[in-house]
This record gives structure tokens, sequence and C-alpha cells, in this order.
């Protein structure tokens, strides 16, 4: 095929207790990427943002990964991502790119092996090769990242609210201020967390992976990074909310809830982030599907 375009969903890293572990697909945001096969890597780039993103082919996730599989192609793509959000923005067209390419050239990659493609994509964006945002963005719902495995789970009608403030986190920095050791206390109580919030996927059971998120040490650092935030977490549970957590690195918070439950609380999270001088927006969504091809 010489033309394919395809929808990228948002991610959502950690989920409190999964540090570089546990990702998730949201149904919205998204990103709409265009390709065409073309004589070398060209990337245009429209929609929200667009004039903060290179469009040198080495600076841009997804001409890097172009670049590695060797596809010269047009790129363009019209962004619904909100840039340096913790939604995974520049995941997206790492992802975006190995799912397309492989399906345009044929080239008979795994899913897994596209995974540890796009990660060295998003390389360049976040410092490090992990996979938490690209391969949920590949592979859809809720998967664990262990090595070079990718477990995936679909769980059905779990609410998320994913309010992002107007608060720039740069992924670099956050990564910077964590802490090289943690006690042997903190990391029992996010182990169990973590295996807490497994069983919630399995289950559907939507109490357990809100409960399941909350993280000791970590999250309490990037927190400092977000004015507001404890109000804004406070309001969501008062609202309703199971659980709620920072989204990957930050700045958008993200709480679980029942389906007929987001609006109410998209809506507290966002008067208590106005209630710090903060503006925010809202995106009320639950756990979607993976990338999808609309034309081609």
């Amino acid at each position: 095929m010489d033309h394919l375009k395809i929808k990228v969903p948002a991610t959502s890293a950690n989920l409190g207790s999964g540090f570089d572990v546990f990702g998730i697909a949201l149904e919205t945001p998204f990103d709409i990427i265009d390709i065409e096969k073309s004589e070398k890597i060209e990337i245009i780039v429209q929609g929200r943002e667009s004039h903060f993103v290179p469009l040198d082919p080495k600076k841009n996730t997804a001409g890097i990964v172009a670049s590695l599989l060797k596809t010269p192609v047009k790129i363009t793509i019209s962004r619904g991502i909100p840039l340096s959000s913790g939604l995974g923005s520049s995941a997206a067209p790492a992802a975006g790119m190995a799912f397309a390419l492989n399906e345009m050239f044929a080239l008979g990659h795994t899913m897994e092996e596209l995974v540890q493609i796009a990660a060295q994509g998003e390389k360049s964006a976040s410092g490090t090769a992990h996979a938490d945002n690209v391969a949920p963005a590949i592979y859809g719902g809720f998967v664990i990242v262990h090595k070079d495995k990718i477990i995936s789970l679909r769980p059905e009608n779990v609410g998320i609210v994913a309010v992002h403030p107007d608060i720039i986190v740069s992924t670099r920095e956050a990564r910077e201020i964590l802490p090289k050791k943690l006690s042997l206390e903190d990391i029992s109580f996010n182990t169990g967390n973590a295996a807490s919030m497994v069983v919630g996927m399995m289950k559907n059971d939507i109490q357990l992976i809100g409960e399941s998120m909350e993280n000791r040490v970590i999250e309490e650092i990037r927190s400092t990074f977000i004015k507001g935030y404890a109000d804004v977490k406070k309001s969501a549970i008062s609202a309703g909310a199971s659980g709620v957590t920072i989204s990957g690195s930050g700045s958008t918070l993200i709480a679980v809830c029942r389906m007929d439950e987001r609006k109410r609380i998209a809506d507290a999270m966002m008067n208590a982030f106005t209630n710090n001088s903060v503006k925010s927006e809202a995106f009320i969504t639950t756990i979607g599907k993976g990338i999808e091809i609309i034309e081609g």
C-alpha cells in the first residue's frame, strides 16, 4: 500500500503502583497520523501545540522510527494529545509509526518487536527506552511490561477521568528527582498494590483498581510539580473516585470510577484546580483500544 491513516490513543503509564511497568490506552484524546510513501522522510505537524514539535526526522519520535526501519515516507501528524502532559504525547507518534510502517511495508515484525522499536523512538524525548506508554498504544487495554515481555488484559467499562492542568512537567526532570533506592517497607507496599492492581484489572473491579493506585515515595516526590495536587485528589475521592494518581510523570491526574460518575468527578477536579489558580481541562474517557487503521 502507498497510503495509510491511523488513530493513535493517548496512554497513561505507571497507574501509581506500577512504575515503568503498567500502562493503559485511553479512548480519548488521540492523534491521527497519515503516512504516504515518499523518496525521503518528511514530517508535517498540525493541530494542538504543533509549533512546539520538531520537524527534523532526527529529533521527532515518528521520524526516528521511520529512520530505524529505513522507510522513506511523508508523515502528517494531526495532534490531539497535549504535550508534556503525562498522556504519552511523545510515545503516540513513535508507536503509531512502528505499527503503520510494519503494515505498509509488510515488514513482518511481531507486536512485541514493534514495542521495542517504538521505545527506541521515544527515547529521544524521555531519555530512556521504556515501553510503558508505547506498549498500551500498540496493544490497547491494560499492559504489563516486564523485560521484553508484554502481558495484555482488556478490562471493560472502567471509567477514567484525566484532568490536565496548565502545568508543564518534563519527563526527564521528573525521572531525575527520583531516589535511587527505596526502603523495604515502601517496596513491599508498592509491590502489594501492584499485585492488587492486576487482580482488579482481571476482575473489572473498579474499587480494587482505584485502591491499588496508591504509590509511596515516587508519587509524593512528583506531586510537588503539580500545584493543587492534594486538593484535586481529595475532591475526586469525595466525588466518588475509587482512586487518583499522577498519569506518567505528570502533570495530568487520572481518576478511576464508574462510568456514570465521570462527569461529576471531572467537574470536582477542575474546580479544585481553579481554586488553586490553575487552568485545566478534562478528558472523560475509559480504557480503550490500541492503534486503529482508519484508511489504507
